[in-house]
């Protein structure tokens, strides 16, 4: 499983965001949760996920609000689950605070771990880090023509929404790597769940 470890960069010089936070993805994604989201340690944020589409949507939610040091922990948690996420416990958990940990000290404030420990984690940890830091040179208007291509609109549709031309619309979301992004998300998803399946493998052995 995954568990999703996040922490508030610079909490003391800012209000508490965690609520305001585990609202608005609830709001997103309401199903992506195994357990309802928790604030732990004061402006920390735990979540446990048990599919790797809606963790890697967390993590980008997470770091697009620029607002959070995001630790990706993947191994095993105990069952029966309890009733809240912050009475759970497993490798992953222990995974996941050793990588928000380290993810304070990262480019991106991203980190990933791996428990039992897998070769493969460091590599997986560098192209979501390469997403992440793709989507952090947005300009406000790249996000806002690639939120409605995202939503489905045609280019068309989008360009009567703005205001702008449908050549404006097009330079906006090549210059926001939208086409870059849809290509990388889905294969970043099998990868997830590669590194899923091995732990849970190597918990089995």
């Amino acid at each position: 499983m995954f568990v999703i470890t996040a922490d508030q960069i610079d909490s003391r010089n800012d209000h508490d965001r965690a609520r305001e936070m585990i609202a608005r993805l609830l709001a997103q994604n309401p199903d992506a949760f195994s357990l309802p989201p928790d604030q732990t340690a004061g402006d920390e944020i735990q979540l446990l996920v048990s599919a790797a589409r809606p963790t890697l949507s967390t993590i980008l939610a997470l770091h697009r609000s620029g607002h959070w040091s995001v630790g990706l922990g993947v191994g095993s948690v105990r069952t029966p689950l309890p009733a809240s996420t912050r009475q759970a416990t497993g490798g992953a958990f222990i995974a996941a605070r050793d990588a928000v940990v380290r993810a304070k000290r990262t480019e991106a404030h991203f980190a990933l771990e791996v428990s039992p420990a897998d070769a493969a984690a460091p590599g997986i940890e560098a192209l979501v880090t390469m997403l992440l830091l793709l989507r952090q040179r947005r300009t406000p208007q790249g996000w806002e023509a690639g939120d409605l291509f995202e939503s489905g609109l045609a280019q068309t549709d989008i360009a009567a929404e703005l205001g702008i031309t449908t050549g404006a619309v097009s330079q906006r979301l090549k210059a926001a790597q939208y086409r870059v992004e849809q290509a990388a998300r889905p294969a970043l998803v099998r990868l997830l769940e590669q590194l899923d399946h091995d732990a849970n493998e190597s918990e089995t052995l």
